[in-house]
């Protein structure tokens, strides 16, 4: 569901009309609730979080994925909200000094928590991690990319292993970005958390 966008110098902007979308869709899927938004940033009203929320619940043969830079302002409203349980929530954690978006992130009762190490800027020691139920990892593309090295994707990896951490690896950092191998020394991963109705394909609103 693409909530809303940010043009003319950032304003932000709801789009009321795509609340409506996951009512239509028949077969179960995935949802990506705003591939490129923040549905926690502080000038969405409460209100509208809630009524996306409710939509979310109202679709339970979906997975809705809500991915957010803001878990402040996510931890702030969590007893406002009812969590649907065909919900994943998760963080984006682009180097160890963002780490404490993990901390906030298990403050929050979501079925399944997620991070997204993407892009992946710097090492991150994780320690002793609890309750997360998936880890993502990718590099950043484009002509100013800034580059991921081998080392920190290989020990997220192996920390995933240890841990019983389903893994997913998007890209490497790059010019190219899609056309660069999806892969870590010749294998792909891609793996997931079992949704409540599995059905292959993501949808981005």
């Amino acid at each position: 569901m693409g909530l809303y966008k940010y043009r003319n110098n950032f304003k932000l902007t709801m789009h009321e009309d795509t609340l409506d979308i996951p009512n239509h869709i028949r077969k179960p899927k995935y949802i990506f609730v705003n591939s490129m938004s923040d549905l926690f940033h502080e000038d969405v009203s409460l209100s509208f979080i809630v009524r996306v929320f409710d939509t979310i619940r109202s679709n339970p043969m979906h997975t809705f994925q809500l991915l957010t830079k803001r878990p402040n302002r996510m931890v702030k409203l969590k007893n406002y909200l009812v969590w649907p349980k065909n919900l994943w929530v998760g963080v984006t954690v682009e180097s160890q000094k963002y780490f404490s978006r993990i901390l906030k992130l298990q403050e929050i009762p979501a079925t399944i928590k997620f991070i997204s190490f993407e892009p992946l800027l710097g090492p991150i020691q994780l320690g002793k991690l609890e309750n997360i139920d998936w880890i993502i990892v990718g590099g950043e593309t484009g002509p100013s990319y800034r580059p991921m090295d081998y080392e920190w994707v290989i020990q997220l990896r192996d920390f995933s292993i240890e841990n019983g951490i389903p893994f997913f690896f998007k890209q490497w950092s790059g010019f190219f970005g899609s056309k660069q191998p999806r892969c870590i020394d010749g294998k792909y991963w891609h793996e997931r958390p079992l949704p409540s109705n599995p059905q292959e394909g993501f949808i981005k609103q």
